[in-house]
């Protein structure tokens, strides 16, 4: 497989550990890129994107990362809070009165509103339907009361979000997004794909069975949450067109490296939104349990919250990232579902250049 793209001559490292993931990968391709001190100084992309290795990986190849999608999500509606026009302690109700549960538009931002399963047995068809999805959401008990405890909303948290921007703005979440957010700011990630996007976008592999033996211990909330309705890691599903134009803003954007890493770029530099909602979005409260997908987390406003800064990762891998330490934009997308392992080893090549301790 070939590595396309550059690296700033100090970087060289980072395209022999890309070169080394993309021979590891049975599948198809990825891409990286990472932005320090005002550029880019790697952005690589290679290998295929499709199964049967006909079409090469190229700079402007899309493919989904699942819930890296969700702070692009998360964005839509803090961009109508930076306005005025959305309270982020306002209930829900407010902008959908329909909804049972409880909870704040902040509640839902930063994974607190309890609305993460459907206790009603849905169909595929739920996620081409959005009205269907949000008359099964708005009757939902919440799995905890609002505000008292956190989970990812998986598959969800974009409909949650995406009734708030409809009830405010009249658009969809995926239009805000490409004329608000992406279309301004030169970033190609989309939410609902037209049928120019479709003819660049790369298939998913690796849904196996040895993807499927990494996921065997997870809680059953986390399985509940992930499976109704079903076809979200169905490879069958994700990588039809069907799928790709519809709006699952939870899970389903379609983007480049370049366009996560700069995303970030960016919210970090104030383009998205003003100082008192960057700090909104980066303010937790506190590490605790993460009843959904196990183990300690704290949460941010669409975000994960870490020592170093803050980002989202996707399940098989793909992740994007803002450093606050090493002031620094990450981000790895793949077409093969795997561990994030490749991820951290290329994040790691970049920080030793820049003489940071390996994540």
């Amino acid at each position: 497989m070939t590595t396309e793209g550059m690296v700033a001559p100090p970087y060289s490292r980072v395209r022999d550990v890309f070169d080394e993931v993309l021979v590891e990968q049975q599948g198809t391709g990825a891409s990286f890129a990472v932005w320090h001190d005002g550029r880019w100084v790697v952005d690589l992309w290679g290998g295929h994107a499709d199964v049967a290795h006909r079409r090469p990986w190229r700079s402007d190849t899309l493919v989904m990362p699942y819930s890296v999608t969700k702070p692009f999500a998360a964005l839509c509606v803090l961009t109508l809070v930076d306005r005025g026009l959305v309270e982020l302690d306002a209930p829900m109700q407010r902008y959908w009165p329909e909804l049972r549960a409880e909870a704040t538009v902040r509640d839902v931002l930063s994974h607190r509103a309890g609305v993460v399963v459907l206790d009603e047995e849905a169909t595929e068809e739920a996620f081409y339907d959005w009205e269907l999805m949000c008359s099964l959401l708005s009757r939902q008990a919440p799995a905890w009361p609002p505000g008292t405890a956190q989970g990812e909303s998986a598959l969800f948290y974009g409909h949650l979000l995406g009734q708030v921007v409809r009830a405010v703005d009249g658009r969809s979440l995926g239009r805000f997004l490409r004329e608000e957010i992406c279309g301004p700011h030169d970033l190609d990630f989309h939410i609902g794909l037209g049928h120019a996007e479709l003819s660049r976008t790369a298939d998913l592999a690796g849904l196996g069975a040895d993807f499927r033996a990494s996921q065997a211990t997870a809680s059953d909330l986390y399985r509940r949450a992930v499976s109704n309705p079903p076809g979200a890691r169905d490879l069958r599903v994700v990588n039809g067109d069907r799928w790709r134009r519809a709006e699952v803003p939870a899970v389903n954007g379609h983007g480049t490296a370049r366009a996560v890493a700069g995303f970030y770029v960016a919210l970090a530099h104030g383009k998205l939104v003003g100082r008192a909602v960057l700090e909104e979005v980066t303010r937790g409260r506190g590490t605790g349990p993460e009843l959904v997908m196990g183990g300690e987390r704290e949460w941010g406003l669409g975000v994960a919250l870490e020592p170093d800064g803050y980002g989202m990762g996707g399940l098989g891998g793909s992740i994007g990232w803002w450093s606050q330490e090493g002031q620094y934009a990450a981000a790895f997308l793949t077409g093969h579902l795997g561990t994030h392992d490749r991820g951290e080893r290329l994040e790691n090549a970049a920080r030793d250049v820049l003489g940071l301790p390996p994540l």
